[in-house]
């Protein structure tokens, strides 16, 4: 993985904190803020296509720096 916007740190390979709870009206997860057909696309984006879908959730508050920190630590 690649360094992103200057103290980013390196991001995990998926958004996902395993608590995986759509909301039927938007099509949005509760744990991660991905949409549905981001979830099912993910495996398959490059880094510039997720980068937004990134930008996005860490401005909504689905991930956080200490997220970010403990799943690059961890390898996952």
């Amino acid at each position: 993985m690649t360094q992103h916007s200057g103290s980013r740190s390196k991001r995990p390979l998926s958004p996902c904190v395993q608590i995986c709870q759509i909301e039927p009206t938007t099509s949005v997860c509760h744990g991660c803020g991905r949409t549905l057909d981001e979830i099912a696309s993910w495996g398959g984006m490059t880094e510039a296509e997720k980068a937004p879908v990134w930008e996005r959730l860490e401005s909504e508050g689905y991930v956080s720096e200490s997220y970010v920190a403990k799943s690059s630590a961890s390898g996952g």
